[in-house]
């Protein structure tokens, strides 16, 4: 490996580990503070590093806030190949969701239900990004197996989207409710279950 290799490497690891530190940051004041606390001048203040290096790696508050779903653990894309019938779609996205149910579960309660408010514009899916977010995930893989005829939905793409948005939040609501003294996973499961069983 060349200098010039080596001198890329380290600022791509600096970069990483700024980003890590304002997203630390933010998640800090989320938990202990709540939503209304979260400035920019707040999270700078907190990671101990100027606006102008926030504003380097992300565009507002709202990025930064999404930017918590890069995070999540990476889904096997093996598991999210063409599915062979309508069962395996429901629980290839049943999947997706539980594997999200485990990242909020690592987050923790009071950062999930200060993330979860309507002032946090990084969930309206009209702006969103191209981040990972699960229900894109779903949304291509049932794309793709509609497009082959492996499941036949009596509904538009789109508003299968906003059903399981909406379980979803449900879900993760209730669970933040009881300050996670619930059967957070059980419940994601059997609410996705009844609502696939009725789609396709």
């Amino acid at each position: 490996m060349n200098q010039e290799s080596q001198e890329l490497s380290k600022q791509q690891l600096k970069s990483q580990e700024t980003k890590a530190k304002i997203f630390r940051a933010a998640k800090h004041i989320l938990q202990k503070k709540g939503y209304e606390q979260l400035s920019i001048k707040n999270i700078c203040e907190e990671a101990g590093v100027s606006n102008g290096s926030f504003y380097h790696h992300f565009k507002t508050k709202d990025d930064l806030l999404s930017y918590y779903i890069e995070e999540q653990p990476r889904i096997n894309p093996n598991l999210l190949d063409m599915p062979a019938d309508a069962d395996e779609a429901k629980q290839a996205i049943i999947y997706v969701y539980l594997n999200y149910v485990h990242y909020c579960q690592k987050l923790g309660v009071e950062f999930m239900a200060n993330y979860y408010t309507p002032k946090n514009q990084s969930l309206n899916p009209l702006i969103w990004s191209e981040r990972p977010y699960p229900i894109v995930t779903v949304s291509d893989y049932l794309r793709k197996a509609i497009d082959a005829g492996v499941v036949s939905p009596s509904v538009e793409l789109n508003d299968i989207a906003t059903d399981i948005r909406m379980i979803v939040i449900g879900n993760v609501f209730e669970w933040c409710l009881k300050d996670g003294k619930t059967d957070f996973e059980g419940n994601m499961k059997r609410s996705l279950e009844i609502y696939l069983n009725g789609l396709f």
